[in-house]
């Protein structure tokens, strides 16, 4: 196992990673949170909070505090961070395993519409319902500012960031959700569509069944593509493996401070 991993969080599978790491013998993990949630919970190992600069920012960290392997554990829409991540790996050498939940899948009685960008939900939704609940994060209304046909059910963990659709209610809530919880609130907001990322895990996946109860057509926007060097992995088990493959030795090379390593 490396000696110093970075793991990039903000997910309860970084969560879960950090705390198998942390505990074992001669291992550092780092895990490092955008600082977009202003109460995260509690991690197990060193944190920090914050951007890094871009690739070459990242790079340079990771040669600064000598980290021998990066798990980007971040949640599957972070383009930016992993595309980031890429390339400082590229940079410097560092070997990264990428951790993504495995994606929903549609199952007999879903209504599942399919796109590949918030702009694309925002030009599909007023033909599919009037009252739309929203669940793409905070940072993401601005695509659908401009409907002012349409009413908002707005789920976020915090409040979000403006701009935001003229009609929108918000509800602040933290998963994991139920179905029976998630048919109330479809119920009682009177919700005739559901808007959603593809973000996948259990503690969100209730509204889909909640709208699949209901007969509610989904719109669901795909999840952007890896970088091509990048595979990922299905939970922790792979990771770990993985970053046991980083480890192996190999034949020496440049990286950043001239040590060697290689990329799973």
């Amino acid at each position: 196992m490396p000696s110093h991993i970075l793991v990039l969080g903000g997910t309860a599978e970084a969560r879960e990673l950090a705390a198998v790491l942390a505990a074992r013998d001669g291992v550092r993990v780092t895990s490092s949170l955008a600082g977009r949630v202003t109460r995260p919970g509690a991690l197990d190992g060193d944190v920090r909070v914050g951007g890094f600069g871009g690739a070459e920012g990242l790079a340079s960290w990771l040669r600064e505090h000598r980290v021998d392997a990066v798990v980007d554990a971040t949640h599957p829409f972070a383009e930016a961070i992993t595309r980031n991540a890429a390339r400082a790996a590229a940079a410097t050498g560092v070997p990264v395993v990428v951790l993504r939940r495995p994606g929903w899948r549609p199952v007999p009685g879903d209504r599942w519409h399919p796109v590949d960008s918030l702009d694309a939900a925002a030009e599909l939704l007023p033909r599919l319902g009037r009252r739309a609940f929203l669940t793409t994060g905070r940072l993401g209304l601005a695509a659908f500012a401009h409907l002012a046909g349409t009413h908002f059910v707005v789920r976020s963990v915090e409040p979000p960031e403006p701009p935001m659709p003229p009609d929108t209610r918000v509800v602040l809530a933290r998963g994991p959700f139920t179905v029976a919880g998630d048919k109330e609130l479809l119920r009682t907001h009177r919700i005739d569509v559901l808007v959603t990322k593809d973000s996948g895990g259990a503690a969100t996946a209730a509204k889909l069944s909640a709208a699949r109860e209901l007969g509610l057509p989904v719109v669901v926007v795909r999840r952007p593509p890896l970088p091509p060097e990048l595979t990922a992995v299905p939970d922790v088990t792979a990771a770990l493996e993985g970053l046991g493959r980083a480890a192996r030795p190999t034949p020496p090379g440049p990286r950043g401070g001239g040590a060697a390593d290689t990329c799973p």
